[in-house]
């Protein structure tokens, strides 16, 4: 069955509105529904709505609720959050589509000393407008309950600043004396997680004794040296496989 998001504000009664152009447009031209259709809406509460399709313009849709699925308490073994260096072209496009799917419950555009990419203040509100697009798409098409958290771009202090929550903090670095990732993951037996992703020129030195200091754990990704976007693919399907096959 297919699948299309609405806030819970949205949300009243046995009445579900989508007046949003750009769902509007997935749920008409895209998944091509028909009033009396059946469809499944999920919310931003982790609810499901079995629906069907009532009405249909223009400016909106509405949908009458059938069977409401509420929200099941989050069971994952692991919270999973990723802080990804943004690389040039689209590319960080790709990673937001990419750890959606897989299941990454936080994202965080990071901006290192090695970045090239350099956003202004009215360029980071585009790009993440943009990228919470991507995330939406990626959610209805890989079937998730829940959205995840697109944080707006940050850079490694602001990171390490607000990292008390997590208790195992890892950087894969292509530097220095490393542990190798699932050593530090069966040692540690953590619930919640935060990776640092780097630029393709690796941290600095300087970045690397912050979030060292501030408890990282340097890991190793192997011998080959991997692009942004495959490290941060690798990194978080090695995560998620490993807990859900325990």
């Amino acid at each position: 069955m297919h699948r299309i998001y609405s806030p819970a504000q949205n949300i009243s009664g046995n009445k579900i509105i989508i007046e949003n152009k750009d769902q509007v447009h997935h749920a008409k031209n895209v998944l091509r529904l028909k009033e009396n259709e059946e469809i499944m809406i999920f919310d931003d509460k982790g609810n499901e709505y079995y629906s069907i399709l009532e009405e249909s313009s223009p400016k909106g849709m509405v949908f009458r609720i059938k069977k409401k699925k509420d929200s099941i308490p989050n069971l994952s073994k692991v919270k999973l959050t990723v802080a990804c260096a943004i690389p040039k072209d689209s590319r960080m496009d790709k990673i937001i589509d990419k750890l959606t799917q897989i299941g990454v419950d936080r994202i965080i555009p990071l901006e290192t000393e090695r970045v090239v990419v350099r956003l202004d203040k009215h360029k980071r509100i585009l790009k993440q407008e943009r990228w919470k697009k991507i995330a939406l798409n990626a959610s209805q098409q890989s079937q998730r309950n829940t959205l995840p958290i697109l944080e707006p771009v940050k850079n490694m202090e602001e990171v390490i600043t607000n990292a008390r929550a997590y208790d195992l903090k890892l950087i894969p670095t292509l530097e220095g004396k490393r542990e190798g990732l699932k050593d530090v993951i069966v040692k540690n037996k953590p619930k919640n997680i935060l990776v640092f992703i780097g630029p393709e020129g690796d941290f600095t030195p300087d970045e690397l004794k912050l979030a060292k200091k501030s408890g990282c754990i340097p890991v190793s990704l192997g011998n080959s040296v991997l692009r942004v976007e495959t490290a941060a693919v690798a990194v978080a399907s090695f995560i998620r496989l490993y807990y859900e096959n325990r």
